[in-house]
């Protein structure tokens, strides 16, 4: 089975329309693809924290997150976001299970940073890839919010695009980052465009240029790391374009392709 990890970014989530979720049934129903799904919820997160008057921050796009910010995180992810793309699925024809990372130690994690810079935001060390192949041969979509737990207990937020190259690592799989944006834009003579593929050490040098900022540091970071951990291929496209995914899963070209210095194949 090929295994298509897709990432919904939270800055995306609530404008995905329901031509994205019926996209994800089809390509789970055609047989070729087996979708899972991994969500983030940054802005749903910080409304709630705003409205709780919670001060919260980023560090290198990274959320700080103290065990107060970690309860909000929790209740947000797990409680309201993943419930709703699970209905959202079922809405679009298909059969789906939300689960967290905590959930029968599906996600394993230790501190992102010895010092705590971070507070309890963690990095993931091990995935329980049975439970997401047995649902998955059950015949439903996974859809697993990113929160993870080490093996004493301790709860830790995990950025939803370093859990879901973690995932397609753990899957051998490939990994679709979905986002309000079509791919790494870069500007030349005052025109933007869409960089069809990136190379590791061209986005290295993008982050020193200051072209490539906040948010998208995580998202290509992770697609490296994962590349290099045995992820087959990695790209970012618009989730808000359905026809994107579709056009990806067909082998088409589409938003940015990550790659490690070399052409990876989509076989």
């Amino acid at each position: 089975m090929k295994y298509l990890v897709i990432k919904c970014g939270g800055s995306a989530f609530q404008e995905l329309s329901e031509s994205f979720y019926k996209t994800i049934v089809s390509i789970q129903k055609n047989g070729q693809w087996v979708p899972v799904i991994v969500h983030g919820g940054g802005p749903m997160i910080s409304n709630l924290l705003d409205k709780l008057q919670i001060e919260t921050h980023f560090h290198q796009g990274l959320r700080v997150t103290t065990e107060e910010v970690l309860d909000v995180v929790e209740m947000v992810l797990s409680g309201s976001v993943n419930k709703q793309i699970v209905r959202q699925l079922v809405s679009a024809g298909g059969q789906a299970v939300g689960m967290s990372g905590i959930d029968g130690g599906l996600l394993e994690a230790i501190p992102n940073d010895p010092d705590h810079t971070l507070g309890f935001v963690g990095k993931i060390v091990h995935v329980e890839t049975e439970l997401i192949e047995h649902q998955a041969k059950l015949g439903y979509i996974p859809v697993i919010s990113p929160l993870a737990m080490d093996y004493k207990g301790q709860r830790y937020n995990i950025n939803g695009d370093t859990a879901a190259a973690a995932v397609a690592q753990a899957l051998k799989g490939y990994l679709c980052i979905a986002s309000d944006i079509s791919g790494i834009q870069v500007t030349a003579n005052g025109t933007s465009s869409v960089l069809r593929e990136a190379t590791s050490a061209q986005i290295e040098q993008l982050i020193i240029d200051g072209v490539i900022t906040g948010g998208m540091i995580p998202k290509v970071k992770s697609a490296i790391d994962g590349l290099h951990n045995g992820v087959k291929e990695a790209v970012i496209l618009n989730g808000l374009e359905p026809d994107q995914l579709t056009a990806y899963v067909a082998g088409k070209t589409v938003g940015t392709k990550i790659t490690l210095n070399e052409e990876v194949s989509h076989a």
